[in-house]
C-alpha cells in the first residue's frame, strides 16, 4: 500500500498539482475537469471538510482522492451533487486497498455517485451503473455553423436553422459567444436558473450563496486543466440563453443552462447546446460529457456513452452500517422513479404544481419543497421525439423538465440538466 498523506484541496502545494495534472494528462478516464485539481480547491474554499489523500510511492505522488468528511467519519466524493465525474485521479498501474484508504483518510463510508468506470479497487462497492451520455466533437473541414449541423445533426439541422433565423428577425441579429467574459452575463443565467428551479419546484441551488460564491469563482479561473467557460446566445444586445460549465483541454462538461423564458418558442436550449458543441469542437475540445440521466435531449445528441457508477465504500464501522441502511433506500427509491416514465412523469407535474404555487404566492414561506425523489428541470434542450425513428428528425427544440433528485442530508445538492 502506498503512503497517503492528507491535504486541503486549496492549500496543495505547486509540485502536488502538477503530479495531479500528470496523472489526469496520462489517461482519458481523468481528463474530465471535475477531476482537476483546480475544482476541488474551489469546493475546498466553502466546504470545511474538504480534503485531498495522496497516494506515494516513494518521494513520488502518484494518485489524488478528493473528498469531503463530516465530524462523524462520514464521506462522500468532493463536490457530491454537484460533480459529474468522480474518481482517484492515478498514474497508470497504481492501485490501492481501499478499507486502508478510508482508514488513512478517517471515514467509515465513502458515497460517491458518478465514479468513473476504470477505478477497479472500488468495484465491490459499486450498487448500480448508470449511462452517461457524450458527444464526441471533432475539429471538421466545416466552412461554418451551419454545414457542421447539417452533418452531425441532419434531423435537427432545418428546423434549428429556422428558428435561429426568426430569432434574427424577431429581436435582432443572433450572435454566438462561446467563452464570454462578462460578469453581468453569469449574473443574467443565475438569475434566469434560480427563477426556474423556483418555478419548477426544485430546490433553488443559487439561494445558497456558498454555490453562488463558488460559480464566481470558477469563472475565474483559467487554467489548461480546468477553464470556467461561459457561453451566451444573444439576439441583437439582448441575452436570450446562457450557460457556464468546466472544460479541460480536451472534454467539456456542461452544468448551469438556462434562458430567457419569454422565448422559449424559439427552442433556446437546443441552440445554445448545438451552438456549443460545434464551439468547442473547433477550440480543441474531443468530447462533451453531457452528464448522467436518462434525458430525451441527451438521447438526441449523444454519439456515445460512458459509465459512471453509485455505492459505498466501507469498512467494518457502526457509522458506516447506519449511513447505508439511511442512504441505500433512498438511491433506490429516486432510481425507481427515474427509470420509469409512468413514475417519473407525474413526479414532474407534481413539483411544476409545487411551483406555480410557490411562485404566484399561494404557499407559504415554510413549505419545504424539491427535496424528495422529485425529478429535475428542463436545462437542456428536448427535441420532440419523431415516431419515424430518424435520429433528430423533425425536432422542435422545446424545453421540457429534466429529472432530478435533489441532495440527501448535508451532501451538496444535486445539479439539474
Amino acid at each position: 500500500m502506498s503512503t497517503i498523506t492528507i491535504h486541503r484541496p486549496e492549500e496543495l502545494s505547486l509540485p502536488l498539482r502538477r503530479s495531479w495534472h500528470r496523472a489526469m494528462d496520462e489517461s482519458p478516464d481523468y481528463a474530465n475537469p471535475f477531476l482537476a485539481p483546480e475544482f476541488a480547491a474551489g469546493i475546498g474554499r466553502h466546504r470545511g471538510g474538504a480534503r485531498v489523500a495522496v497516494l506515494h510511492e516513494g518521494e513520488e505522488a502518484v494518485g489524488f482522492l478528493p473528498y469531503e468528511r463530516n465530524a462523524l467519519g462520514v464521506g462522500r466524493a468532493i463536490g457530491l451533487g454537484l460533480s459529474d465525474a468522480q474518481a482517484l485521479v492515478h498514474r497508470p498501474g497504481v492501485t490501492w486497498d481501499t478499507r486502508e484508504l478510508l482508514r488513512a483518510c478517517g471515514l467509515s463510508v465513502f458515497e460517491f455517485d458518478h465514479l468513473v468506470e476504470e477505478q477497479k479497487p472500488f468495484g465491490a462497492y459499486v450498487t448500480g451503473t448508470f449511462a452517461s451520455p457524450a458527444i464526441d466533437l471533432k475539429d471538421g473541414d466545416y466552412a461554418g455553423y451551419a454545414e457542421w449541423l447539417r452533418g452531425a445533426y441532419p434531423g435537427l439541422a432545418k428546423t434549428t436553422l429556422k428558428k435561429e433565423r426568426r430569432l434574427a428577425r424577431d429581436l435582432g441579429e443572433m450572435r454566438f459567444v462561446f467563452d464570454e467574459r462578462d460578469p453581468a452575463a453569469l449574473r443574467t443565467l443565475m438569475r434566469w436558473k434560480s427563477a426556474q428551479y423556483r418555478r419548477t419546484g426544485r430546490m433553488d441551488r443559487f439561494a445558497r450563496p456558498w454555490i453562488v460564491e463558488l460559480v464566481e469563482q470558477l469563472f475565474q479561473v483559467r487554467e489548461e486543466h480546468f477553464t470556467g467557460v461561459l457561453s451566451v446566445v444573444y439576439a441583437g444586445d439582448r441575452p436570450v440563453a446562457a450557460h457556464f460549465g468546466p472544460r479541460s483541454r480536451t472534454v467539456f462538461a456542461p452544468w448551469f443552462t438556462a434562458y430567457d423564458p419569454d422565448l422559449q418558442y424559439y427552442s433556446p436550449g437546443l441552440i445554445m447546446h448545438l451552438r456549443m458543441a460545434e464551439a468547442a469542437g473547433r477550440d480543441g475540445v474531443r468530447l462533451m460529457d453531457l452528464g448522467r440521466g436518462d434525458k430525451e435531449w441527451k438521447d438526441w445528441l449523444k454519439t456515445r456513452e460512458l459509465r459512471v457508477g453509485e455505492g459505498f465504500a466501507v469498512r467494518p464501522h457502526p457509522v458506516a452500517t447506519a449511513h447505508r441502511l439511511w442512504r441505500r433506500p433512498v438511491r433506490g427509491l429516486r432510481n425507481t422513479v427515474l427509470a420509469h416514465p409512468r413514475l417519473r412523469e407525474p413526479a414532474d407535474r407534481l413539483l411544476k404544481t409545487v411551483g406555480t404555487l410557490r411562485t404566484t404566492g399561494r404557499m407559504g414561506s415554510g413549505t419545504r419543497t424539491g427535496t424528495g425523489t422529485g425529478t429535475g428541470t428542463g436545462s437542456g434542450p428536448a427535441p420532440r421525439r419523431n415516431t419515424g425513428g430518424q435520429r433528430g428528425a423533425n425536432a422542435q427544440g422545446n424545453s421540457t423538465p429534466q429529472r432530478n433528485a435533489s441532495a440527501q442530508g448535508n451532501a451538496a445538492p444535486r445539479r439539474e440538466r
